[in-house]
């Protein structure tokens, strides 16, 4: 096989890493211990992740600042972790006087506002088990969760439960609908047949007290509960311990190399995993000091934030840096991005190109890294003390044992292509799908975690990310991963975004079809598809596409990844499958 990205050189641009000089070395002589060493247990061997995020960075004489928020109108919020700590003691104290109990399940459907993290924190700390929701969801997304986990408490707001009324009444579990409404009261148009469970949290939280007892969970006591789509069936709740902020404290350090001093800006929705272990846990277990934006994607708006707070850790996703590409470079240099120091990537594989881009535009490559919903953490990242080969996942993190496997769970040797492993028993490893112990099970084969993904391992240990096992096209015998493909392509100057699925054919099995969105200034003809063919078959002779079709952009999920399998449906006429999680 040929596998374009190799062809691309190593990006030398190394720091000295002090919580990780050596990955190797330290994947060596590693041991969770150490590490969970450093968080502030409770007495008893007790473990919470709220004492470790908020309270135990509450010090006599030190108020330090965590939150800077910005909301839609430009309007500016900022907290201490005192401040975070009364308000987070005040939510847990209303769910208590509520009646709610530990591991009850308390889900979150809200904007990125600041009650959200009150929320989130504050049932951590009373013993909840918290499901954060996508704020752009839709009535069935929702509904499919809140029954599925018997969600107890559900903590919104006035226009997004508007939007979801009429499913409410099938909820027989949902005792309590908090409502959040952060307008001016002169302001808040009255809501029609409000729900007889809605309590406003305003009312609620005059009444509670800002000193609350943490409740004493242990380490594998359930924490959070994220859902995750598969191609076929309804989202599985994959459900965390409290023992994940261990390794979401480590890999803070390691991969995101976060100081004291940094001012942190992870762009992920908490509605998903990333703005959950890096949007909150991980930065704040560090005592970090993180922006915050209400709105939604905007290159302006972006590099806005960045200038102004001095953003020097930046996490964000491949939808996003390609975004901020077809913007172009020129917007870029209006701002001043000095104050970035290091620049992450996860969701899907990052092109090679976009870290070559920010080297040229952010004087710095952006490092691509792996994870799951259901691993919990970061698992195989580019560190900032090594260099970079553009398209690589990296390498795996201190205390994960990943592995390129064959189907009887044997490793494969560098360069051969099988499934991605991962040895179970990290701290983050999610425990369960909820009520789906099957399908838990299943995914655990021959001693391994099987995670889904197709990739392979070069002679000097790093990962190169082939697609997901349901992705792969079998092409006259050679299986082709679409991230290859996808790659070559998006160097053509008019390709803003490319997927590629295989299509059934009587002779070769499948052939490889492309689905390509064009930048701006472009427009589709016979052409410019003749041109993109072309540069495809002298970077990838028989792997190339063999068609080729325009579209105005193409399916992403809410959190940005492409949507192979829909495009894939569709070229069939095939169901299409869960499309909750779609971008609308």
């Amino acid at each position: 096989m040929v596998y374009p990205v190799q062809g691309k050189p190593p990006v030398t641009q190394m720091r000295v890493h002090p919580h990780l000089p050596n990955v190797d070395e330290a994947r060596r002589a590693f041991s969770w211990d150490s590490v969970a060493r450093e968080l502030a247990w409770l007495p008893g061997g007790a473990l919470n992740m709220a004492h470790e995020c908020i309270d135990r960075h509450v010090l006599p004489g030190k108020d330090k600042l965590a939150l800077i928020w910005e909301g839609k109108s430009g309007e500016e919020e900022r907290y201490t972790f005192a401040q975070l700590k009364a308000e987070t003691d005040r939510f847990a104290d209303i769910l208590t006087g509520l009646g709610v109990k530990k591991g009850d399940r308390v889900f979150l459907f809200l904007e990125r506002v600041p009650e959200l993290y009150f929320a989130f924190f504050g049932a951590l700390k009373m013993g909840g088990i918290v499901g954060p929701l996508f704020s752009a969801f839709g009535p069935d997304p929702v509904k499919d969760r809140l029954l599925d986990s018997g969600a107890a408490v559900l903590v919104s707001q006035p226009d997004l439960l508007q939007r979801i009324q009429g499913i409410l009444g099938d909820l027989p579990d949902l005792k309590h609908i908090i409502v959040v409404d952060r307008s001016p009261g002169a302001a808040r148009p009255p809501r029609p047949q409000p729900d007889p469970r809605e309590l406003h949290y305003e009312q609620l939280a005059k009444a509670a007290v800002t000193t609350f007892q943490t409740t004493r969970t242990s380490k594998d006591d359930y924490a959070v509960m994220h859902y995750t789509s598969g191609t076929t069936g309804k989202p599985k709740g994959a459900v965390h311990r409290h023992f994940a902020i261990v390794q979401q404290h480590a890999t803070g350090k390691w991969v995101l190399d976060l100081h004291p001093d940094d001012i942190y800006w992870c762009t992920a929705d908490p509605g998903w995993v990333t703005g959950t272990s890096y949007g909150m846990l991980a930065p704040w277990s560090l005592g970090v000091t993180q922006v915050i934006l209400q709105g939604g994607f905007s290159p302006r708006a972006w590099y806005a934030a960045i200038q102004k707070h001095k953003v020097t850790v930046w996490y964000t996703a491949p939808t996003a840096v390609r975004m901020l590409m077809k913007s172009g470079d020129e917007l870029a240099a209006r701002y001043d991005l000095s104050s970035l120091r290091h620049i992450n990537s996860v969701g899907e594989p990052l092109n090679p190109e976009a870290v070559m881009w920010g080297v040229k535009v952010f004087k710095q490559p952006i490092h691509d890294n792996w994870w799951q919903t259901e691993t919990g953490a970061i698992m195989i990242a580019n560190y900032a003390s090594m260099p970079v080969r553009p398209g690589s996942m990296g390498k795996p993190t201190p205390g994960v044992e990943a592995a390129v496997i064959d189907q009887n769970g044997k490793p494969l040797p560098p360069g051969a292509e099988g499934d991605l492993a991962i040895r179970p028993g990290w701290p983050s490893m999610f425990q369960a799908y909820w009520n789906n112990p099957e399908r838990y099970a299943s995914r655990f084969q021959n001693g391994w975690y099987i995670t889904g993904d197709r990739a392979r391992v070069d002679k000097d240990g790093y990962f190169w990310f082939v697609g997901r096992a349901d992705d792969v096209i079998n092409s006259a015998g050679h299986l082709i991963g679409p991230f290859e493909v996808e790659s070559v392509l998006v160097e053509h100057p008019a390709v803003a975004e490319a997927a590629v699925i295989g299509k059934p054919d009587p002779l070769a099995m499948e052939i490889v079809k492309a689905f390509v969105a064009l930048k701006d200034g472009y427009q589709p003809s016979d052409e410019l598809r003749h041109s993109i063919m072309q540069h495809a078959r002298a970077r990838l002779q028989s792997l190339a596409p063999r068609e080729l079709e325009f579209r105005p952009s193409l399916p992403k999920t809410r959190s940005g990844k492409i949507m192979r399998r829909l495009l894939k449906a569709q070229e069939l006429g095939l169901p299409l499958g869960d499309t909750s999680t779609l971008e609308e």
